[in-house]
Parts: C-alpha cells; sequence; structure tokens
C-alpha cells in the first residue's frame, strides 16, 4: 500500500496493520515469546535461542522495536530488550476488537 492512501483508513487500522507486520515472521514470533518469558533479555541470549545469525536476529528485533512492541536500553556493550507494556496492550486490545467483530454466517458459501 502506498504511503499516500493511509489517510483514507482510520488510525486504528493503521496501528493494527503497524502490528500485524511487525508480527508477520515467525523469527519475531520466537522473539516475543523469549521476552515474554522473561522480564527482559540481552540480545546474545536471544541469538543463543533461535537458529539465526545475530545480524539477522538484530534485524527482527529492529522491526519489533520500530513497531513499538519492545524496548530497548543499551547496558554497555549490550542492549537488553523487553516487552512494551504499553503497546503490547494497545495490539491487545486492537486485535481483539477486531476479532470480537465476527459472527458466523451459518452459510455454505466459502
Amino acid at each position: 500500500m502506498g504511503a499516500t492512501k493511509t489517510e483514507e483508513f482510520t488510525q486504528a487500522d493503521i496501528v493494527i496493520a503497524k502490528y500485524a507486520k511487525a508480527l508477520a515472521h515467525p523469527a519475531r514470533i520466537a522473539i516475543l515469546r523469549i521476552l515474554l518469558e522473561r522480564t527482559s533479555c540481552i540480545c546474545g541470549d536471544i541469538v543463543e535461542e533461535l537458529p539465526l545469525s545475530q545480524s539477522t536476529v538484530s534485524q527482527h528485533l529492529k522491526e519489533l522495536k520500530e513497531a513499538g512492541l519492545i524496548k530497548g536500553d543499551i547496558e554497555g556493550k549490550k542492549v537488553c530488550y523487553c516487552i512494551d507494556e504499553r503497546a503490547w496492550k494497545e495490539a491487545q486490545q486492537l486485535l481483539q476488537v477486531m476479532f470480537s467483530r465476527f459472527t458466523s454466517c451459518n452459510t455454505t458459501c466459502c
């Protein structure tokens, strides 16, 4: 979607799309699972748990951070990542609202 067309969508739809894009790779889901199991995590620990190179993990962390789902603090030469609680709750609420709108149509059309 071109950037010029985003004004034609609701702010909620734009935010949901931002979070969905960040969630659209299995490596990012795995990273989020690791972070959810801990209160914080140093990037090196994440690399040890995934079958990916340091640079690939860093790229996925960057995507999650740009979407706002995680945050990171520099501690010396390492960056400590954790879930951004505010954004996590926002994503959860927006997705819940969207999913709760589904009602079965009880037809065999699809």
